[in-house]
């Protein structure tokens, strides 16, 4: 059995957002709770992240990170060096563009280390947190498949992605 843990972004996941329609739709997916959603510490999420995976075997393991969650997923992949089943990768914050100016500590610069697991980034063409030529860097970088969605804002409940089926097909892929 495959074990998702989704990582929201920064101010988590709302009611109406894919995340939280893809936690409801198994008993295998849990949110990784942050003690600080709005004004986010790297090495405060990159630990929870760890921590919740801990006693799973890696290898049943895939992580649904969205925005700066993206973020804290590569740098938990580059401090902890673990091997996991895969991971889906959702317009993946560009916290190094002047435009980022929200509170988040530790999470620049971004790790570009090539993955060493499975993974997707999901972009989308006129996302205002996410370039489309960044998106592709950080999916050329992380050795991720690529997948853009077009004209999908930031990928979110505000874009309309609530209840994302074509996400959870997509996610199937991995696990």
């Amino acid at each position: 059995m495959t074990n998702y843990f989704i990582v929201p972004g920064l101010g988590n996941s709302g009611p109406e957002h894919w995340q939280t329609y893809f936690e409801k739709s198994g008993d295998n997916f849990q949110r990784i709770i942050q003690t600080e959603w709005d004004a986010p510490e790297c090495n405060d999420w990159v630990p929870a992240i760890e921590k919740a995976i801990a006693g799973y075997d890696p290898l049943t393991v895939v992580v649904i990170g969205h925005s700066l969650g993206c973020t804290a997923i590569a740098h938990w992949a580059a401090r902890y060096n673990k091997v996991i089943k895969g991971a889906l990768l959702v317009a993946p914050s560009d916290i190094e563009s002047v435009d980022y100016t929200f509170p988040a500590t530790g999470f620049s610069p971004i790790p570009l280390a090539p993955f060493k697991f499975k993974t997707i980034v999901v972009a989308s063409t006129n996302d205002v947190w996410v370039s489309p030529e960044r998106a592709v860097f950080f999916a050329g970088n992380w050795n991720s498949s690529f997948i853009n969605i077009r004209d999908a804002g930031h990928i979110n409940a505000a874009a309309g992605f609530g209840q994302w089926n074509e996400g959870l097909e997509i996610l199937k892929t991995l696990g």
